[in-house]
């Protein structure tokens, strides 16, 4: 039997921050291999999107700005490098051209994912990509939960016709039963509609529906923990639509909405996972082009290594 090999990444005093590889923290670049516990993945697609294009960018524009990241979270004491082998197994190569095929290519990768053991944590790309995703992991892992946190339901039937985009996925999840749907809660919805039932599909499948102006002036750290309780032991899945933050936080995202949550709730809600059975976590709809200080990619690549931190394994450091 071999030594667990652990990687870390590149250090700021080995290598200036603006140098080095271009992967998610500067991690190693691997393949997909057994030894892994963890993998950074890119998917590029953005043809899923029903308004500002862009999220194709995401997974580069979100690995650049990882770089500042370090290995140990000093505000949770968690040392995920220290007990984990995690690597940037880099992207999905998704047909740029054909949704479908797209979707096809990811279910597929996912696949190879799943039968390597290997935790993934996705950069999108646009929020289709959860679809293929969560119906990869239930052929290992059955239906699993989920903590959806976004501006938008996602339970569209169809847009313009088609029944696979990006505001259709949980819908179509929920269908083809990969979600156990009394352990699924959407935190942040807001904004306008087409009626005043918006949500109802989602509460009629037993979904938590937390509303955005239940979320405002207060901390998540209660509601997180009802969240724990409600979602228990059984495998629990993350998908995180920048968008569910308020775009003052996160500008670059296509479909913005105003009155959305705070980075420090986004943090807590992520942090808040911790304990969970966590398999798994997407971060999706960040668009470079409309990020012109790349402060929403900053965010999106903190939150990435937030979901790091609560997957199963992690070892935690007690402060004195």
């Amino acid at each position: 039997m071999t030594d667990k090999v652990l990687y870390e990444p590149l250090g700021g005093n080995d290598m200036p921050r603006f140098g080095g590889p271009a992967t998610f923290m500067r991690l190693p670049a691997v393949d997909l291999d057994e030894h892994l516990d963890v993998a950074f993945l890119g998917v590029p697609l953005d043809i899923g999107t029903s308004n500002r294009p862009g999220a194709r960018l995401g997974p580069r524009e979100i690995r650049d700005e990882s770089r500042m990241l370090r290995p140990f979270n000093v505000s949770t004491g968690a040392a995920p490098f220290d007990s984990l082998t995690i690597a940037d197994s880099g992207d999905v190569p998704i047909n740029t051209f054909n949704l479908q095929k797209s979707i096809d290519i990811i279910e597929n990768f996912y696949d190879e994912v799943m039968a390597k053991d290997i935790m993934p944590l996705t950069m999108g790309g646009d929020h289709t990509i959860a679809l293929p995703i969560l119906r990869a992991l239930k052929k290992k892992h059955g239906p699993v939960g989920l903590v959806h946190v976004d501006a938008h339901a996602d339970i569209n039937d169809h847009m313009f016709g088609e029944r696979i985009a990006h505001g259709t996925p949980f819908r179509r999840a929920m269908e083809e039963g990969l979600l156990d749907g009394e352990r699924v809660v959407q935190i942040g919805l807001r904004g306008t509609g087409y009626s005043p039932d918006e949500y109802q599909w989602s509460r009629d499948q037993g979904f938590r529906v937390v509303q955005a102006e239940e979320c405002w002036h207060k901390s998540l750290d209660p509601l997180m923990a009802d969240v724990r309780e409600q979602l228990g032991d059984g495998p629990v899945y993350i998908s995180f639509d920048i968008d569910g933050l308020d775009p003052a936080y996160a500008p670059g995202t296509g479909t913005a909405e105003v009155g959305g949550l705070t980075v420090h709730q986004g943090l807590e809600i992520v942090r808040g996972c911790k304990g969970l059975n966590v398999v798994g976590g997407d971060l999706v709809e960040v668009s470079p082009p409309f990020d012109t200080t790349h402060n929403t990619s900053v965010v999106a690549a903190n939150l990435l290594y937030e979901m790091l931190c609560v997957l199963p394994g992690v070892e935690y450091h007690e402060y004195s």
